[in-house]
């Protein structure tokens, strides 16, 4: 089983909401999670820090991390705005060719998916900004319906992931889908919207989903991890992340990159 390592990049400032009520949300939810004890005072208060800092992405940083443990990870950038991502399209210019230069892959963070022309405008404003001739997508929030994917096949991307099931890459058209099996908000926000969830409940809930992986003969297994987790105020998130590269390494799991996996694919698929 190999395995890929993708970022979505959801925020970029804080003052890109100051139309929304996503920082109202963010302090209930900070308050909710240190009355019930799954964040510190001092994560709350470098939380607070964040703010005051207008800083909510930490990509620069985990591109440095994943370069120093030879992670081929795909960060994912929108185009549009929609459901609490508000950044504007000159700074997710801005962070596509930086994410390009640092020789990491960048996709679509994608909004639009249940309107053609509207997943086509994103496709073309992406191609035109960042230069790439072959990308592909995940939507915010895993958003899709029937039409999805002839959608997103129809309009030319290299690949989608945005399905949240445990199966293996399947093709739809010319489209590789290629499932999603384990995102970090998931393990520790369950069936909530705050964290309720320990560092070890998360590790132990990541190890019994790789191991129904490898059961069910999951050849590429795909995993999610927040550029603003990688942070300090988010300490359980963040120690979640170092500790899975170890567990990866430790277990003798094959990094790959989604490009470099459907190479592969292809190969086998015209066999």
């Amino acid at each position: 089983m190999k395995i890929i390592i993708s970022h979505d990049v959801d925020h970029i400032t804080v003052l890109e909401h100051n139309r929304d009520l996503i920082i109202p949300k963010f302090i209930v939810r900070s308050f909710i999670e240190l009355g019930l004890g799954y964040i510190s005072i001092s994560e709350m208060v470098k939380k607070f820090s964040e703010c005051l800092k207008n800083k909510w992405q930490n990509i620069e940083e985990l591109m440095k991390f994943d370069k120093e443990n030879n992670v081929p990870s795909t960060f994912f950038v929108g185009v549009s705005k929609g459901k609490g991502l508000c950044y504007s399209l000159e700074n997710a210019e801005y962070w596509i060719k930086k994410i390009v230069e640092q020789g990491f892959d960048v996709g679509v963070h994608g909004i639009a998916y249940d309107n053609y022309e509207l997943i086509k405008t994103e496709f073309d404003t992406f191609k035109k900004i960042s230069d790439l001739k072959t990308f592909g997508i995940r939507m915010h929030y895993l958003r899709h319906n029937e039409y999805t994917l002839d959608f997103l096949n129809k309009t030319g991307y290299l690949f989608d992931s945005s399905i949240y099931e445990l199966k293996n890459p399947y093709k739809v058209g010319s489209l590789w889908e290629f499932p999603l099996h384990i995102m970090d908000s998931y393990l520790f926000n369950k069936n909530a919207k705050w964290q309720n969830q320990k560092l070890s409940e998360a590790q132990e809930s990541t190890k019994r989903i790789i191991d129904e992986g490898m059961k069910r003969n999951i050849n590429y297994f795909t995993i999610l991890f927040h550029d603003r987790n990688f942070s300090n105020s988010s300490q359980s998130l963040r120690h979640w992340y170092i500790w899975l590269l170890e567990y990866i390494k430790t277990n003798k799991f094959e990094l790959i990159s989604y490009q470099d996996a459907i190479k592969e694919l292809e190969t086998n698929f015209s066999k």
